[in-house]
């Protein structure tokens, strides 16, 4: 019976050098479109892979979009999930024409409350003297979803947005969108922009290709959570937003 894991790539296969900051032991594994060398990876995280990919296929499932992933050196040969799960990618590398009509349609219908939630993020950050504004980040023609962040890397100043800011809106709204913050990164997503659907439809295209599978799910984020535990098991590395989580349940 084949085995697939669907796994996260920022702070779970690897991360920039602040998240590690007393290790010697770290190899660059993702890039800038500069070429600098922005993400690493430790010893024990190269262990791991080399174990993983010996037994398991390889699903990268991450946020980054098709230009960040083809500026990270690892030995994917199967399916690919980008963009939150807003593209699928073969193991060709062309994209999945079937899932991106589905994302299409599903990301017309979200546009005006994305361009609203931007237009109220702006205007107070503004008002407030905060230097953070909202992206609309945008992919294989299709916009998906906005980011925010903070140039000076102060995690509180996006927590005051979502509470302040968002507050109203996500009363109104909260029912079409997912407001997530970890670290520097504030991200507002429609529902229907999620990686566990598109962890479900690339399932379903591996078991009518193999008959019977087994999956794996790894991931940091509590926004990873939901395709993870999708899957038959489910991995956490340590010190991840997902496993504080997780401790304070226990």
């Amino acid at each position: 019976m084949k085995t697939f894991l669907f796994v996260d790539l920022d702070d779970t296969l690897f991360q920039t050098p602040i998240k590690v900051p007393n290790a010697t032991d770290l190899e660059p594994v993702a890039y800038l479109k500069s070429g600098d060398p922005i993400s690493y990876t430790t010893a024990k995280q190269r262990a791991l892979f080399a174990m993983l990919n010996c037994d398991m296929t390889l699903i990268p499932t991450t946020a980054r979009n098709h230009d960040a992933l083809s500026r990270v050196e690892l030995p994917f040969a199967s399916y690919s999930i980008i963009d939150f799960g807003g593209v699928v990618l073969k193991p060709d590398g062309s994209v999945d024409e079937a899932w991106a009509d589905i994302m299409r349609a599903d990301m017309a219908q979200a546009l005006s409350g994305l361009e609203t939630a931007m237009h109220i993020i702006d205007t107070y950050a503004a008002g407030a003297g905060l230097k953070a504004r909202a992206r609309l980040v945008e992919d294989c023609g299709t916009p998906f979803y906005i980011v925010v962040k903070d140039p000076d890397k102060q995690a509180d100043k996006l927590e005051q947005i979502e509470r302040e800011a968002l507050a109203s809106w996500a009363k109104e709204a909260g029912k079409n969108f997912c407001i997530h913050r970890n670290a520097n990164n504030l991200a507002i997503l429609p529902n229907t922009l999620n990686k566990a659907r598109a962890v479900a439809y690339v399932r379903q295209k591996l078991e009518a290709e193999h008959g019977e599978i087994i999956t794996f799910g790894m991931g940091d984020s509590t926004s990873d959570a939901r395709f993870m535990a999708s899957c038959d098991y489910t991995i956490i590395p340590k010190g991840s937003q997902l496993a504080a989580r997780t401790v304070e349940i226990l």
